[in-house]
């Protein structure tokens, strides 16, 4: 499979920013962090990527990692509103599991590279910033534990742990980041509805015989 930079769709992490020239580097330094690594990486190799002077990105960013923590903070929150979104979307706990697990899977797809540098390159972060991104990780996990919780309540759901149970579900859609690649033989939104469904089975709780 191939597709090893970002991707349009990346793009939409960082559209409020006004700065063009910060939006450029964001983006190189995606390109750059996913490719090499964050230590292998360069401030030069991502100016350069983003076609400015090695000098540039310090204007925009104090440091290498404060554009990682940029790049991170920023994909965490937009995992976090999807989930939530997806969450709140039905009432009934199986329907609003089945569109979360759906979009969130299709997100890590859709957005693998950059998706990857966010999930996978948080170690490099200073301790102050990674506090930051593990209590948007934390909140993340919440919501999908009380939507489990929620479907115990319904009695549609029916899992030995609910802690477990969630991070199993995240699991699934976070790894996808890791392997996949655009130009395979599974779209996003085949393997988002395929995991949807895989999760769904995964809690359901087993019907009456």
């Amino acid at each position: 499979m191939s597709g090893s930079g970002p991707t349009d769709a990346d793009g939409e992490l960082w559209v409020d920013i006004e700065s063009a020239t910060s939006r450029q580097l964001l983006a190189a330094g995606v390109a750059a962090f996913a490719m090499h690594g964050y230590h292998a990486t360069t401030t030069r190799e991502i100016s350069r990527a983003g076609g400015l002077s090695p000098a540039a990105m310090y204007v925009h960013f104090g440091s290498k990692e404060e554009l990682l923590y940029e790049i991170s903070r920023r994909g965490h929150q937009a995992a976090l509103r999807l989930v939530s979104e997806c969450a709140a979307s039905d009432p009934a706990a199986d329907v609003a599991l089945r569109t979360l697990v759906d979009s969130f899977v299709r997100w890590h797809a859709e957005h693998n590279v950059v998706a990857r540098v966010v999930q996978y390159e948080q170690n490099a972060l200073s301790a102050e910033h990674l506090q930051s991104i593990v209590a948007l990780r934390r909140a993340t996990e919440r919501v999908v534990r009380d939507l489990v919780r929620r479907g115990m309540e319904q009695a549609v759901f029916d899992v030995p742990d609910i802690d477990g149970a969630a991070l199993a579900i995240l699991s699934l859609g976070i790894d996808v980041a890791r392997w996949y690649r655009s130009g395979g033989s599974r779209s996003p939104e085949d393997l988002g509805a395929l995991f949807a469904e895989l999760s769904c089975r995964m809690v359901m709780k087993p019907p009456r015989s």
